[in-house]
Parts: C-alpha cells; sequence; structure tokens
C-alpha cells in the first residue's frame, strides 16, 4: 500500500474528516464514528491510518474502537478530493482523562475543556491546569471554556478531582498538548517606493498578513497607523494609498490585521516616513492670445505655473509701475482690455518657504484705427484750374504705424498721409477718400474711410468791377465810333460846300480858311484825316481848351493833325497846354 500523501489528487479540494463524539482521548472500546465529507461525487471513501492505506468503504463514514491505549492518526479520501488533514485519536485506560475537542485549534477559536471519570464515574473537586498553572476551580463543574485562544495558550493541560473508586480520593488526569495555530501571519507594513519623498507626492502602504491553510476564507479587517494615531481603516482593503502627501504626513507608520470581534489582533513593525518641501522654482507665464498682442476691447488671460515646489503655492500678479499686486491666483483675466493694461507683467509664487518669480511677458495692446478725416488748404472744394493743392489725412486714434492710401472715384491714387494733387487741373476733379489701416496681425487689420471729399475744378473769372470797366470801355468806344462816323460825314459835307464857294481874299484861295484848332484834310495812303473845332460836351473836356484827336502812338503836337475815324484808341491833345486825356 502507498503512502496517504502518494494517494492525493493534487489540485482538488481536501476531504473533510470529522468524529464523533469530538473529543479525544476516550477510554478504550468507547466507539468514535469517523465521517468524511468530500465533493459529493458517489464513489467509495479511502481511509487512511497513520498516513498508510488502511481500508476503503462504500460508506462516508467509519467506526472505530480501540483495547489498548495508544494513539493513531487519521485520514480520509473521498471521490474527487484530496487526502483531509490527519486527525489524532487517543485512548486512555487511565480513572481520569482531560479531553479536548479533536482537530485542529486556530487563533481566536474557543477552547473547551472536559475532565471526565471512568465509565462515568461521578467526580468532584474539579480542577483544571495549564502546566503549573491553575485555570479554575475547585469546582463541581466538569467543563472549562477558554474563549478567544491565542499562540500563548499553546502548552500542556490536565485536570485534578476527586473520585469514589474504593475510596474518596484525588485522581490526576495525564497532560494532553493543546497546539494553538496562527489564523493569519504577523502582518508587514511595505512601501511603495521611497521612504523619504517631496511634498505632493502619492505614498501607497501595503499591509501584507497570510491566511491559515486551515481557514483560508477567514474575514480580516485591515488599520493603519502615524504615530499611534489611526490614519486609515478599518477596512478589508490591505492598501492605504495617500493621493498627495504634505509635510504633516512625516512620521512612524504601522498597520494592524484583526478578526471581525477583534479577538486577534496583530501589527506590524514602525516604519518611517519623511516628507520634505521642494522649493519653488522655474515659473513660467502663459498668454491667451499668444504673444501677448491684444486689440483694445479683447479677452486677455494670463496663467502662471511653476516646474517644481511642493505646498500650499500661492500666486500674486504685477505690473510694472505698479506697487501693489494686480490679483491673487494661478490666472488673471481682464474682459475687455484697455490701451492702459499694455505693459510688462510678471507672477510671484511662493509655497511659505521659498518665492520666485517669472520672467516678465510683454502686453501690446493696440487701438483701432478710428474716425479717418481728410484736411486741404481751401475752406472750399471748389479750386479754380491753376491753382496748387494739397489734401492731408489723419485718425483721431490708432496704435502707430498707421497707413494711408488714396482714393479717387473708387481708384487707388496714392499713399502716405498726404496727397500732393500739384498745380489743379479738370482731371483732378472728382470723389476723394482716404484709407487708415493698422494692423496687429497678419490676421488683424483694422481699416476705416474717411468721409468722401467731392473735389469740383473751376475755370478762372474776372471780377464784377473788371467785367463793369471792361463793358464801360467798350460802350465808349462804340459812341466814339459813332462820333468819328458822324464827325466824317459832317466833314465831307462841309468840304463839298467851300468847293462851290470863292475863296476869300487873303486866305490863299481857300474858301473859309480854317479857323485856330481846325487843321485842313490831309491825304494820307488813300485815307481822309480831319479835324473838329472842338470835342464833343459829352466828352467832358474843357470847352476853353483847343483839343485835337490824335491816333495813340501817333498824335501829339508833332504828329498828324487828325485822326483816322476807325481808329481803335483816340486821344485828345489840348494844344494850349500840352495835356492829353485817353477815351
Amino acid at each position: 500500500m502507498g503512502t496517504a500523501q502518494a494517494l492525493g489528487f493534487t489540485g482538488a479540494r481536501p476531504s473533510q474528516l470529522t468524529l464523533d463524539p469530538p473529543w479525544t482521548p476516550v477510554f478504550l472500546w468507547e466507539k468514535v464514528t469517523l465521517t468524511c465529507q468530500g465533493s459529493g461525487t458517489p464513489g467509495p471513501t479511502s481511509w487512511y491510518r497513520n498516513t498508510q492505506f488502511w481500508e476503503q468503504t462504500a460508506s462516508s463514514h467509519i467506526h472505530v474502537s480501540e483495547g489498548s491505549s495508544g494513539s493513531s492518526s487519521y485520514q480520509c479520501r473521498s471521490p474527487g478530493t484530496e487526502l483531509s488533514s490527519p486527525v489524532t485519536l487517543s485512548f486512555s485506560n487511565d480513572w481520569l482523562v482531560l479531553q479536548v475537542p479533536v482537530g485542529s485549534l486556530l487563533e481566536g477559536d474557543t477552547l473547551p475543556l472536559r475532565c471526565r471519570g471512568w465509565k462515568g464515574k461521578s467526580i468532584t473537586q474539579v480542577q483544571f491546569f495549564r502546566e503549573w498553572e491553575v485555570l479554575g476551580g475547585p469546582s463541581p463543574t466538569t467543563e472549562l471554556l477558554l474563549p478567544s485562544l491565542q499562540l500563548h495558550h499553546s502548552g500542556r493541560y490536565r485536570c485534578q478531582a476527586t473520585m469514589r473508586t474504593i475510596f474518596q480520593e484525588k485522581k490526576e488526569s495525564a497532560l494532553v498538548t493543546v497546539n494553538v495555530q496562527e489564523l493569519f501571519s504577523v502582518p508587514v507594513l511595505r512601501l511603495e517606493g521611497l521612504a523619504k519623498l517631496p511634498e505632493g507626492a502619492p505614498l501607497a502602504l501595503h499591509c501584507l498578513s497570510h491566511h491559515s491553510p486551515l481557514r483560508p476564507l477567514a474575514r480580516l479587517q485591515h488599520l493603519f497607523y502615524r504615530n499611534k494615531v489611526v490614519v486609515g481603516g478599518p477596512q478589508g482593503s490591505s492598501q492605504l494609498w495617500l493621493p498627495a502627501v504634505g509635510l504633516l504626513h512625516s512620521g512612524n507608520y504601522s498597520c494592524e490585521v484583526r478578526t471581525e470581534t477583534s479577538s486577534v489582533r496583530k501589527y506590524s513593525a514602525l516604519v518611517a516616513v519623511m516628507v520634505y518641501r521642494v522649493p519653488v522654482s522655474g515659473v513660467s507665464l502663459a498668454v491667451q492670445p499668444p504673444g501677448g498682442l491684444v486689440a483694445e476691447g479683447d479677452h486677455l488671460e494670463l496663467a502662471c505655473s511653476v516646474a517644481a515646489g511642493t505646498g500650499p503655492l500661492s500666486f500674486s500678479w504685477h505690473r510694472q509701475g505698479l506697487a501693489a499686486p494686480l490679483a491673487t491666483g494661478p490666472r488673471y483675466k481682464l474682459r475687455a482690455v484697455q490701451q492702459q493694461d499694455g505693459g510688462r507683467y510678471h507672477c510671484t509664487a511662493t509655497n511659505g518657504g521659498t518665492t520666485a518669480d517669472s520672467p516678465p511677458l510683454w502686453v501690446t495692446v493696440l487701438v483701432p484705427v478710428a474716425n479717418a478725416t481728410i484736411a486741404m488748404t481751401r475752406t472750399e472744394p471748389s479750386v479754380p484750374a491753376g491753382e496748387s493743392l494739397n489734401l492731408s489725412c489723419s485718425v483721431q486714434a490708432g496704435t502707430t504705424p498707421v497707413t494711408f492710401t488714396w482714393l479717387r472715384d473708387g481708384q487707388e491714387l496714392g499713399s502716405g498721409p498726404v496727397l500732393t494733387l500739384g498745380t489743379v487741373e479738370q482731371a483732378h476733379a472728382g470723389t476723394y477718400q482716404c484709407l487708415a489701416t493698422n494692423r496687429l496681425s497678419t490676421r488683424r487689420i483694422f481699416r476705416v474711410y474717411s468721409p468722401a471729399l467731392v473735389l469740383s475744378v473751376t475755370q478762372p473769372q474776372r471780377g464784377w468791377r473788371q467785367q463793369g470797366t471792361a463793358m464801360a470801355v467798350g460802350l465808349s468806344m462804340s459812341l466814339l465810333l459813332l462820333l468819328l462816323l458822324s464827325a466824317a460825314m459832317a466833314w465831307h459835307l462841309r468840304h463839298r460846300r467851300h468847293r462851290g464857294r470863292s475863296p476869300t481874299p487873303g486866305t490863299g484861295g481857300r474858301v473859309g480858311g480854317p479857323k485856330w484848332g481846325e487843321s485842313p484834310p490831309h491825304q494820307l495812303g488813300g485815307d481822309q484825316w480831319g479835324c473838329t473845332p472842338h470835342p464833343p460836351s459829352w466828352l467832358g473836356l474843357s470847352p476853353q481848351c483847343p483839343w485835337l484827336r490824335v491816333l495813340g502812338g501817333f498824335g501829339g503836337p508833332g504828329g498828324p493833325p487828325c485822326l483816322k475815324p476807325t481808329s481803335p484808341h483816340l486821344i485828345w491833345v489840348c494844344r494850349a497846354t500840352g495835356k492829353s486825356q485817353g477815351r
């Protein structure tokens, strides 16, 4: 026959062996029933004694009885299961025995002790001992209950009692060894990572303990302590997770594993954890929109962050030129930026122990161009041809540089703040506008058009006085021509009359010789010239002076004495004074 271990089936659940009555030792010839509980699969049950195959039965139980003192170890195996744990059963031939439960005793179990006389004889004055320590009695009670066994309860037990044999005498049982096994091992506290860690780092604690294979499903609770103060649990999980530790998390940690009734409690050794504060460094600024370029009225948001630094961080915002902080917190927002919000910004970060500043960030606020207007040197948009004219364009608001583009009748004409037209001609007439532009980026360009200026060009005209003078001269010339014609006709008629009259003596044969101031007609180039003795009264000349009509440029005392009637320009000369007056 093979050994019990050799006949086991690895991987299957073990069978469970129970005894009835569940005590050991028992007296000789007492019958004990052994029952093997397995998976429930039909089939024979194999029995082993002192690790050797002993018997096979069709049923799951077997009866045992011994006629001699001694102890034996029993095991069983049901179909589809492994061998059960061994159970020791002892048979005694003493007057008095101390009975303890058959099977394994674990921490937290209750241990009943039973003092019994031979064949049920009555006993009194019962006492129970562990080694030499009295546990209870003397008492008429034959049983003693020891609750919540601990490992230190392992040892040798006995009982003492008075019983009647032939005489009333004291009897003492044999020693019975009680072995209390661990329900779970002493826990070990393990750290996930280093025991020295920076502030803000996570900390994971594991309380490791192993269940007894005899009670693999025992329900246990876990607690965690820092400096003897509970910081986690009780909980079923064996792990404590701290997502971010602070300086106050430094200390000595331990853990406890216990049963739900707290009948068994075990503690780990201490583990020191040190948390240190990291100085603030690497402070930086982020800005939206990128680059810190904004137009007036835009939304601006600044964010401050640190590359390193632990503890409760605080932030403050500053702008160059201002003594007081603008705001606190990791973000600074301006809902509608104004021109005065431009400048150099920085943030300051501190954790209470160290302080650091970010590099400066320039925020540029652009004012869009607005209210473009055109100015000119004249007050009226009507310009006479031939004059010199310049147009200038300006804006009421707008961050430089501002560019100007000139348009005439919608067509681009030139650029710059001043448009030089030079000498105005009719081609310069039209509708003028200027376009003012500034930009925040290649994608954000601001434009504004000036009001339209309608420019007209006129031809130069004389003044009303010049026009009146010209009209008067023209009228005078017309009247003079009429007078000349009349005078010429009168002279012609008179000349014809004189031809028909006799010459007057002393006159050289002339008829009615000329008076002073007159001149005879002259023949010059086929034209006749004549003079009148006196100028017409409507000319406004002095009648006391004899006047001559002289052609401009030819008259005078040494010139021809008379004028051609059709001459366009006449000069009257006074023969007495030499003065002249033009008409």
